[in-house]
């Protein structure tokens, strides 16, 4: 299947980036490609990668993987303030990869975890006319709820491994290889239940451990310690301008639980829920067929 890889130049606060992109597949006239938004904020798009099923036959779709600025192959900011990181940024660069490819007038947009976030929002806020679905996979409505998951998550780990979190947390040393260690448990079971974790996945954090810039600025040191400027993040009030039918997805283990889904699923007008109940954050890796046809089925059946 044809491949297509560079780089869109993206103008922003009269300051000149570059988004790395790969397309999986032919954009061409009358066959609405799909475009995913991997997450993070600044976990690059490798392990987003198994997309790529949905690509080519029978639909003959391409599919447009990239990473956001900060992250990957893109251009890095390290020296940015952490206000620069924004929805608005990254909303903004969705935008300029949709008019680069010529593809705004018809598309479908997927987003997971924080990608999903930034799907919403663009959806609700910016109610793109060629949208035509939207596919949320493990992301949640508004970041506090996310927290509530997470909470409750975190007193069914062993008290000792909850013990080091909560003391390296309180004493700030949320940089230390303790710490890694013990949220790498909640990781584990909440983020990707394979062992080992799939080559992408790797990838994508290792690149991501590289150059934390942008995760640290907009989430904090970890997925169950948010301090960053999403911190007060929400699109429930908004969520009811989404009129696109939109197909909701997270894991029975998912670090991204029902109570943050939940919104979506009540707001939207178009929509459906789908629960994978072997998984946890990485669906498309923990029950990659079912998850395929799923999307699949709703990409063309809907």
């Amino acid at each position: 299947m044809a491949e297509k890889t560079g780089t869109v130049p993206f103008v922003y606060q009269g300051e000149t980036f570059n988004t790395w992109y790969k397309v999986v597949g032919e954009l061409k006239p009358g066959v609405r490609p799909l475009v995913t938004l991997h997450g993070g904020p600044g976990i690059p798009h490798q392990y987003m990668l198994s997309h790529v099923e949905l690509a080519g036959s029978p639909s003959n779709r391409a599919v447009v993987f990239y990473d956001q600025i900060g992250c990957g192959l893109s251009t890095h900011a390290p020296d940015k303030p952490a206000e620069f990181w924004s929805p608005a940024l990254f909303m903004d660069e969705l935008d300029n990869v949709l008019a680069h490819f010529s593809i705004a007038g018809d598309f479908d947009l997927l987003g997971h975890s924080w990608g999903g976030m930034l799907a919403a929002q663009y959806a609700a806020e910016r109610r793109p006319a060629g949208l035509r679905h939207l596919i949320l996979t493990s992301a949640p409505a508004a970041m506090d709820l996310w927290s509530k998951g997470t909470r409750a998550l975190m007193e069914g780990l062993p008290s000792d491994i909850r013990e080091v979190i909560e003391r390296c947390e309180r004493e700030g040393k949320t940089d230390t290889p303790e710490y890694e260690e013990a949220t790498s448990v909640f990781y584990n079971k909440h983020v990707c239940r394979l062992s080992p974790w799939p080559e992408g996945l790797q990838a994508a954090f290792g690149e991501m451990s590289k150059d934390p810039t942008v995760y640290r600025a907009m989430v904090g040191p970890s997925e169950v310690l948010i301090t960053g400027t999403l911190k007060g993040w929400s699109v429930v009030d908004i969520l009811f301008n989404i009129s696109v039918p939109t197909l909701l997805i997270n894991g029975h283990h998912d670090e991204t639980q029902d109570v943050g889904v939940l919104p979506f699923f009540l707001h939207i007008p178009k929509v459906r829920w789908v629960q994978f109940a072997s998984s946890s954050h990485m669906s498309f890796h923990e029950e990659k067929d079912r998850y395929m046809s799923t999307v699949e089925n709703f990409l063309t059946e809907v």
